[in-house]
């Protein structure tokens, strides 16, 4: 799915439920995407969007990539390939060292080879036809499966990585279909570090066409308490700069002052000062928040930092009830093209 050259993104949500699902796409949502946590898992949430939506498509936007085999995640999305054909795309994170090796008991060392080792290797089981011995012979995935039984043929599906730096977004255009952005990405992240990063990729790229840029934005629409939307568009904004794996993107914004406030604040359970902390240059960067004009008012500014396909309007999470997620997701259906407050 894209926008089309010079039209802008298309615009999608991260999902919450079937109920804001029928009204979102009721209001022009072309795209949802889930992500994982410990309480809910990416695979069946997507059978949940593909059963709960009639054109839009899904994914997930990400799974834990190491966290699956090959097989797995090839099985899961063709179980929902039969519910929701040529519906569906594939986004990939890698996850923290730490949380793969620690929760999920899997190794994780060179991520970035690992995940272009493993986009392979997934694809090998999505390609493969019915009578056709499956097989990949990677430097971390092998795979020589005879399946006796007729349920295999071939899938043609988009799979995304979620890179935030250069050498995962080259690996994205280079051996992915494209990338799925963070929401901290900003004009200036996208067109000094991202694209040219893709371009490089791209240039080398296992595939014919051009890499899709799939993102969140950062999203808190409330015409009835915008002091609270931007609030919570802060906490967000600190909450993701407290980890030390985005201090090059912090030092090429100039933001590190900003950053060690946030990061004192944190360490000393001071959330409001975190808060506090996050500039409203950060914010006008960022996030797209505020009033319903100030939404589209921070859209329309920041057209060239928004990813060309699909812009995810993603509620804040940190600090945010699951009601309250709705209500903004909800809110956030008004900044669609030729919708009206």
């Amino acid at each position: 799915m894209t926008g089309g050259a010079g039209s802008g993104p298309v615009f999608g949500l991260p999902w919450r439920g079937a109920d804001v699902a029928r009204e979102a796409e009721a209001a022009g949502v072309r795209a949802f995407c889930s992500g994982e946590f410990v309480d809910h898992e990416a695979y069946s949430t997507l059978m949940e969007m593909a059963l709960s939506t009639r054109r839009a498509v899904v994914g997930p936007g990400i799974a834990y990539a190491f966290a699956r085999t090959p097989y797995a995640h090839a099985a899961a999305l063709r179980g929902v390939w039969s519910r929701a054909p040529e519906r569906l795309f594939l986004g990939l994170g890698s996850g923290a060292y730490r949380v793969n090796r620690d929760w999920f008991g899997v190794e994780a060392d060179r991520p970035v080879a690992r995940m272009a080792d493993l986009v392979r290797a997934i694809r090998a089981w999505l390609h493969a036809e019915n009578g056709e011995r499956v097989r990949y012979d990677g430097e971390f995935y092998r795979v020589d499966a005879a399946v006796a039984a007729p349920v295999l043929g071939r899938i043609d599906l988009p799979i995304l990585v979620g890179g935030f730096n250069a050498q995962m977004a080259r690996m994205a255009a280079r051996t992915a279909d494209g990338l799925i952005a963070h929401g901290l990405f900003t004009r200036s992240w996208w067109d000094d570090v991202v694209r040219p990063a893709m371009a490089a990729g791209s240039a080398r790229a296992e595939r014919d066409t051009a890499p899709r840029e799939h993102g969140w934005i950062i999203t808190a629409i409330d015409d009835d308490d915008p002091e609270r939307a931007v609030l919570d568009a802060r906490r967000m904004i600190g909450f993701y700069l407290t980890v030390k794996t985005y201090d090059p993107y912090v030092e090429h914004h100039g933001w590190t002052r900003e950053v060690e406030s946030i990061r004192t604040a944190f360490a000393a359970h001071d959330l409001p000062a975190m808060a506090r902390a996050v500039s409203d240059e950060m914010v006008a960067q960022i996030a797209v928040c505020g009033t319903t004009d100030d939404g589209r008012a921070a859209l329309a500014r920041r057209a060239g930092s928004l990813p060309r396909d699909v812009a995810y309007l993603a509620p804040p999470s940190f600090l945010v009830s699951e009601r309250r997620g709705q209500r903004y997701a909800r809110a956030s259906l008004a900044l669609m093209p030729g919708e009206h407050a």
